[in-house]
């Protein structure tokens, strides 16, 4: 069991229990998975596809699954059925150690880090974030990456609200900033 899902157990719990009024611990909302999903230019490159398998692999610890385009469409030269990214769904174990790894290793060494934005909500209580650069994460070898990708991840959780989902990352540890962001 991973340091994050025994604080989730012993601490959150029963600190969301408190605070939210649950009468029961099944009420609480949970972190049910981490979905990682890497768009990919393949057009371009055919080794393309097969580098990012293998740095996802490496990042997730798990092997991602590649997506292909359901219909053509000729002004973006895409064919039916043709590889165009990966997707990787961690659960359990894997899904902890992952989401300990992302907020205590990698998000930090995003230049000028001020904390991931706390408006990227769905509305069902999952959180969806990007990231331009999958080289943050430590597990990447700098020297061996032949193109830099980037990825969304999201977190997809039981709570019934955003602000349950906010409450519930933030206990767990995700950074969110305070500042507003002006509107564009």
């Amino acid at each position: 069991m991973s340091v994050l899902q025994d604080k989730y157990k012993k601490e959150i719990v029963p600190k969301l229990m408190e605070l939210r009024k649950y009468r029961n611990p099944m009420q609480v909302p949970r972190l049910e998975k981490i979905v990682i999903n890497v768009g990919i230019n393949a057009t371009a490159e055919k080794q393309a596809i097969e580098d990012t398998v293998q740095e996802i692999k490496i990042v997730t610890g798990q092997k991602p699954i590649i997506t292909r385009s359901r219909i053509s469409i000729s002004n973006f030269k895409l064919r039916k059925d043709q590889p165009i990214g990966v997707k990787v769904t961690m659960r359990g174990r894997m899904m902890y150690e992952f989401m300990e790894r992302f907020m205590g290793t990698a998000l930090p060494r995003i230049r000028d880090f001020r904390g991931v934005p706390a408006r990227s909500f769905d509305g069902r209580g999952n959180y969806t974030l990007g990231v331009d650069d999958h080289t943050i994460f430590p597990e990447i070898e700098l020297d061996k990456i032949k193109r830099n990708v980037g990825m969304n991840i999201t977190f997809v959780t039981t709570a019934k609200s955003n602000e349950e989902a906010k409450e519930l990352l933030a206990l767990l540890g995700m950074p969110f900033s305070d500042r507003k962001m002006a509107a564009a």
